[in-house]
C-alpha cells in the first residue's frame, strides 16, 4: 500500500518550473510560490496553477476572478522562499509594480496575465485554470525545484 509519504518522495523526484502567483484586492497584493503550474493550451493560450484550499491567495483570485504568474529565474531561490513562507508582508522590501492591474516582479524573466476559466477539484488542491490575456518574456535561465532543491537545468545558465 502507497503511504503519503511513498507519493511525496516520488513527486519530490519530479522537477517543476517555480512561479509566484500574484492577485489583489482593495489595492492590497498577494502571492505565494508555486510549482504546480504548467502550459494547458495554445489555442486559445491557458496555463494551470494549483493551490492549497487553505491558502489566502486562493481566497482573493476566486473573488476577483485573475491572476498573475511571475515565473523565477534561476537566480530568484531567495525571492521563491520569501513567498513560500506563511507570513504577512510578503512584498515589504520586494521590488514590484502593479501590470494589468496584478503585481508583478519585474526581474523575473516570465509574466502572465490571466482571467479565471475555470476551477477544478483536486483533492486538498483547486487546480485554477487561467486564459493568458497577457504575456511578457526575456530568456533566461529557469527556477526549477526537484528532489527538495532548488536549481537550473538550461543552456542559459552560466558555466562555472
Amino acid at each position: 500500500m502507497m503511504t503519503e509519504q511513498d507519493f511525496r518522495d516520488l513527486m519530490a523526484g519530479v522537477c517543476a518550473p517555480v512561479t509566484v502567483v500574484t492577485a489583489t484586492e482593495d489595492e492590497t497584493p498577494y502571492g505565494v510560490t508555486v510549482s504546480a503550474f504548467a502550459s494547458l493550451s495554445l489555442r486559445p493560450p491557458m496555463v494551470s496553477a494549483a493551490l492549497d484550499r487553505g491558502s489566502g491567495l486562493l481566497a482573493r483570485v476566486l473573488a476577483t476572478g485573475r491572476f498573475g504568474v511571475n515565473v523565477l529565474g534561476a537566480q530568484q531561490e531567495a525571492l521563491a522562499l520569501r513567498f513560500a513562507r506563511r507570513s504577512a508582508g510578503r512584498f515589504a522590501g520586494v521590488g514590484w509594480e502593479y501590470d494589468h492591474g496584478l503585481p508583478r516582479l519585474p526581474d523575473a524573466p516570465g509574466w502572465l496575465v490571466c482571467e479565471l476559466a475555470s476551477v477544478v477539484e483536486g483533492g486538498d488542491h483547486l487546480l485554477l485554470l487561467g486564459a493568458v490575456v497577457h504575456a511578457r518574456t526575456a530568456t533566461a535561465a529557469p527556477l526549477v525545484y526537484g528532489h527538495r532543491t532548488f536549481g537550473t537545468h538550461s543552456a542559459f545558465a552560466p558555466v562555472a
